[in-house]
């Protein structure tokens, strides 16, 4: 999710690669589950963050909307979005104060405390001083906290996903409101209704859906 803030008032003032070190280890949370509660609709969720569920809880995204994802609105374009619980916190928290989909949990709970800075086509991270209520220790390589396999793929993937849908963001003031609903649904159908086949490489199903979104 965008946000509309100096930079510079909510980080550590440095910008990160992914193979740079920031002090982000904090004793596993050692319990503490704030950041889990209060988020409302901002845990959106990217296509690999569904293909991750999917596989993890051997659940098809039209089950998943049923009971633990809703639908949002932001600049015009309809995404996924975790479904909050009792005392408005996560409803994958479970009774510990745990996450209990931790090892498939989506991209932007991966980066946190960490955000992303797009420019030129890709993006740099910075630190958010604010957000997290531990204090942070231990330095990590970046690309270790994000902890996601072929990391490299996954970096370009978050790139391309992310400017196309700040392309169709941007056009909302341009194009028909059926326009814009013809590509909402054309997102929502081809990256998240259309079921992914977890035993196969989930970017390459990525890069052929993109073909035909950009065909559309």
């Amino acid at each position: 999710m965008n946000r509309d803030v100096d930079i510079n008032e909510i980080s550590d003032g440095k910008t990160y690669e992914a193979g740079d070190m920031a002090k982000l280890g904090v004793d596993d949370c050692s319990g503490c589950h704030a950041c889990c509660c209060g988020m409302g609709d901002s845990i959106t969720l990217d296509p690999y963050d569904v293909y991750r569920l999917e596989k993890g809880l051997g659940s098809s995204f039209e089950k998943l909307l049923s009971d633990s994802l809703e639908l949002r609105v932001a600049d015009g374009v309809i995404l996924p979005c975790l479904k909050m619980g009792e005392n408005d916190s996560c409803i994958f928290l479970n009774e510990q104060g745990r996450c209990s989909i931790h090892t498939h949990r989506p991209g932007i709970c991966r980066l946190f405390p960490l955000g992303r800075i797009y420019e030129n086509k890709t993006h740099k991270y910075f630190l958010q001083v604010n957000e997290c209520h531990k204090e942070r220790t231990t330095k990590i390589k970046i690309k270790k906290w994000i902890d996601t396999a072929e990391f490299n793929r996954y970096e370009a993937y978050i790139d391309k996903w992310h400017y196309f849908i700040k392309n169709i963001a941007d056009s909302t003031f341009s194009i028909s409101e059926t326009e814009l609903k013809d590509k909402n649904m054309t997102i929502l159908k081809l990256f998240y209704l259309l079921p992914y086949d977890i035993s196969k490489d989930f970017y390459d199903q990525f890069e052929e859906r993109m073909k035909k979104a950009e065909s559309a």
